[in-house]
């Protein structure tokens, strides 16, 4: 059969077909080497359990060990009989386009999701499906596992030869290799002479011992490399500080070095320095000396200054007061020239007022007169209007009285037509109410035929000639 498996499930089903029956732990080495690789051991350990919990074509006895379901399901049945007749891996759609031709075949298609779960079918990586019985790779195998199978095979027991005989079926193989797994692991027994058995609960076991001794080296491995971490560090500082101590080291040879040097320099510049004061404590008493000098020529230059500034002082006051003087000096003429020319102002502004207030009084003298006569024409103005007033007052007396006679007989009349427009109007409701009886009246037949033959006579004797 070419082709590569398709899925872990595939592979699962390959490994369990060959093998009865594996635990998780077993068959975890057969998938990393098949794919997965990428995956550490415990990532492919959950990954492969996940798998076997979720296909019905997987089970597990009380053992913990997984078996393959090689029954099936009966809707498969068909698909199967075909793959054993064409003894080839066949792809699902070329059968689905053919029984879309040929109606006979259609119930030899089956559905991939049944194959899945169905334990005797694996996929290849083309798509296409074959029997988990075909070509068992059975090289890839472990040799323990080999001899597990074969020794489940015959309960009873065997020899190292009948088993060397057997395993050499499926792989190439030694007879000292087989004989050093059979006295390495403890689970394979010697029964009788020279007859080897497999007891599953030793292996059983055996593995769990195995697992919590290599749980242990995992746990001492993991504190070692911590403990060598931990000195790995300590080294690196120790190295660090070695380095820091050596550097102070050099640091401070230089610095004696350096002192040495400063210490000779500092001789050679003391001798200097000594001769140097010398000379210096000789230049010093000449300094004071000519200081000494130099202070009482400064001060006899001083007085001298002290006194011509005095003399300058005076003479620039002096100077300072003579223009003051003659600034005021100026300023009281011009002052006086100003208040001169103001006075002939002054002068000149009264003789025109004097003027003025004489031609004022003269006109208030005209203007008293004038209105003095105008008083005058205006008391006879208002005696003449006050006679006519009290004339016009007398005649609109006698208009009023007069008037308010004429009300007084206006006012009767008024009310003498009113009573006889009362009595007009009750005469005109009298006549009302006779029109109406009498309209009543001859709305009677009789009186209405009464009237018609009246005016018929009337009309009739019109017509009569005189």
């Amino acid at each position: 059969m070419e082709g590569k498996l398709h899925s872990l499930t595939d592979v699962l089903k390959k490994t369990l077909f060959f093998f009865d029956s594996l635990t998780v732990t077993e068959l975890v080495p057969y998938v990393h080497r098949r794919m997965l690789r990428d995956y550490t051991l415990t990532q492919v350990e959950e990954k492969v359990a996940l798998c076997l919990r979720q296909h019905a074509c997987f089970y597990m006895d009380n053992q913990n060990a997984w078996h393959l379901d090689l029954e099936g399901e009966r809707e498969n049945d068909g698909f199967y009989s075909l793959l054993l007749k064409k003894q080839q891996p066949l792809s699902i759609r070329e059968l689905k386009s053919s029984a879309s031709r040929n109606k006979k075949n259609r119930h030899l298609v089956a559905d991939e999701a049944r194959l899945i779960s169905d334990g005797r079918f694996i996929q290849l990586d083309n798509g296409s499906w074959g029997l988990t019985e075909w070509e068992v790779e059975s090289g890839q195998y472990a040799l323990k596992h080999l001899v597990i199978k074969a020794l489940k095979s015959h309960p009873t027991g065997l020899s190292q030869q009948q088993i060397y005989e057997l395993v050499s079926l499926w792989r190439s193989t030694t007879l000292p290799a087989v004989e050093g797994v059979l006295r390495k692991f403890p689970y394979f027994e010697v029964v009788g002479e020279g007859v080897w058995t497999y007891n599953p609960v030793v292996r059983a076991a055996y593995e769990a011992l195995t697992r919590r001794y290599l749980g242990a080296l995992n746990r001492q491995k993991l504190r070692w490399h911590r403990d060598r971490e931990r000195w790995r560090k300590k080294v690196v500082m120790l190295d660090r500080q070695l380095q820091e101590v050596t550097a102070a080291h050099r640091e401070a040879a230089a610095a004696l070095a350096q002192r040495a040097d400063e210490l000779s320099q500092h001789e050679y510049l003391v001798t200097q320095m000594a001769e140097k004061d010398l000379l210096l404590s000789l230049r010093k008493k000449e300094i004071f000396r000519y200081r000494e000098h130099i202070n009482k020529l400064e001060a006899k230059a001083n007085s001298i200054l002290h006194q011509c500034r005095l003399w300058v002082k005076r003479a620039r006051d002096g100077e300072q007061e003579i223009a003051h003087l003659r600034q005021t000096l100026a300023k009281n003429q011009a002052s006086l020239e100003s208040l001169f020319t103001k006075l002939q102002q002054y002068k000149e502004r009264d003789r025109e007022n004097k003027g003025k207030l004489a031609e004022l009084k003269e006109r208030h003298a005209n203007r008293v007169a004038e209105l003095q006569t105008e008083i005058v024409e205006l008391r006879q103005k208002l005696e003449r209007t006050q006679d006519l007033a009290l004339q016009g007052e007398r005649q609109l007396r006698e208009e009023i009285n007069s008037l308010s006679n004429d009300l007084k007989d206006a006012l009767e009349k008024g009310e003498e037509a009113r009573r006889s427009l009362r009595f007009i109007q009750k005469e005109l409701s009298r006549c009302q109410e006779e029109y109406r009886r009498l309209q009543g009246r001859l709305k009677n037949p009789l009186v209405r035929l009464a009237v018609r033959i009246c005016s018929w006579f009337d009309g009739s004797a019109g017509h009569l000639p005189v």
